[in-house]
């Protein structure tokens, strides 16, 4: 069957095998304090030119969601998310078990609005400590609708953050397809306006692993304690290290991502030329069409994909991209989805 369930589902891009093959005998010290983490740092601090930050590496998302926010908030502060977050509804509560309260408002497009965060901070503050205090925010580049926030999102966002002293935390699980939708910023940008983010490598060609970029300098102290508490430290950290070695020594992370995007988008004008209606258009490497049973049963009988959601009369799915998303694989599904269609005709 074709492959179009996820963008993690297969092993890494060549660089990094090759630099796994040709290390595999080596030693190293461990817990992320070895030369092969030290050189991943530095290439990545070298996108930030402008910044002093803290890089630390994780080996998955959840886990980085759970030690960063854990590591960040008091006992009685909470996090606010639209309800479409990660943090609110892939994560098994992981962010609640550590005691704090994720408070989600609806989305727009997937995304956060200076309003929204307005209007959940004012209501949280009525009866104050009676209620926990709303002292971070948390967003998602690109969202998990494939939304990616603009220039101007982000810095009305950061304006609202500041009025109201809360903390920006940025989900950057698919950061790379963000970056490389068009958008006119960088990460060079984002250590400017975050205080916290990361950078994924698990959804963008690694094996494993996210990238956490510390930039508030009060919450620079102690993460290390927080990671290993939270069994976010790998004894074999260099395996972390190669990761973002092989993503960001010959810009491969940009590649991986930009070929992502390239494929769904060739592939979302092909579902409008065809007719197919969308839940949501999409600017990265998810997209989510709307299908007829009909239509739902014969694509899941040749294609492995998702369903997003069930709807009254049709099934919103998705479909994803990746970097090893070949043409072939693409006109393969194309000639599928017309198939489906003819069905209905």
């Amino acid at each position: 069957m074709l492959f179009f369930r996820n963008d993690y589902g297969q092993g890494c891009i060549p660089e990094i095998m090759e630099l796994l093959n040709n290390t595999n005998l080596n030693s190293f010290v461990g817990y992320g304090e070895d030369d092969l983490c030290l050189q991943a740092k530095s290439l990545i601090e070298s996108k930030m030119i402008d910044h002093d930050v803290d890089i630390h590496f994780i080996s998955g998302g959840t886990l980085t969601n759970k030690t960063v926010i854990s590591s960040v908030l008091r006992p009685f502060e909470a996090v606010i998310s639209c309800d479409t977050g990660h943090i609110a509804t892939h994560e098994t509560g992981a962010i609640e078990s550590t005691g704090h309260k994720v408070i989600t408002v609806p989305n727009v497009n997937g995304k956060l609005t200076p309003q929204l965060i307005r209007k959940a901070f004012d209501e949280h503050m009525l009866t104050y400590e009676h209620l926990v205090y709303p002292k971070m925010v948390y967003i998602s580049n690109s969202t998990e609708f494939g939304t990616v926030y603009t220039r101007q999102e982000i810095e009305e966002i950061v304006s609202i953050c500041k009025e109201l002293d809360l903390y920006l935390y940025m989900d950057g699980a698919r950061l790379g397809t963000a970056l490389m939708s068009g958008v006119d910023y960088t990460l060079n940008d984002l250590a400017e306006w975050c205080d916290v983010f990361y950078i994924g490598g698990t959804k963008n060609g690694a094996l494993m692993g996210e990238a956490v970029v510390i930039c508030n300098e009060s919450l620079k102290p102690f993460f290390r304690f927080c990671m290993k508490q939270n069994g976010a430290m790998m004894a074999k950290g260099w395996l972390l290290g190669i990761q973002f070695k092989g993503l960001f020594e010959n810009d491969s992370f940009y590649r991986a991502a930009k070929h992502a995007n390239s494929m769904a988008q060739k592939l979302q004008d092909a579902l409008s030329e065809l007719k197919y209606p969308f839940l949501m258009k999409s600017e990265t490497n998810q997209i989510f069409p709307i299908v007829t049973d009909k239509e739902y049963e014969f694509l899941s009988s040749v294609v492995d994909f998702e369903i997003w959601e069930k709807q009254d009369q049709n099934i919103a799915i998705r479909f994803v991209t990746s970097w090893t998303t070949t043409k072939e694989d693409l006109d393969s599904l194309i000639e599928y989805l017309k198939q489906a269609k003819a069905l209905e005709d």
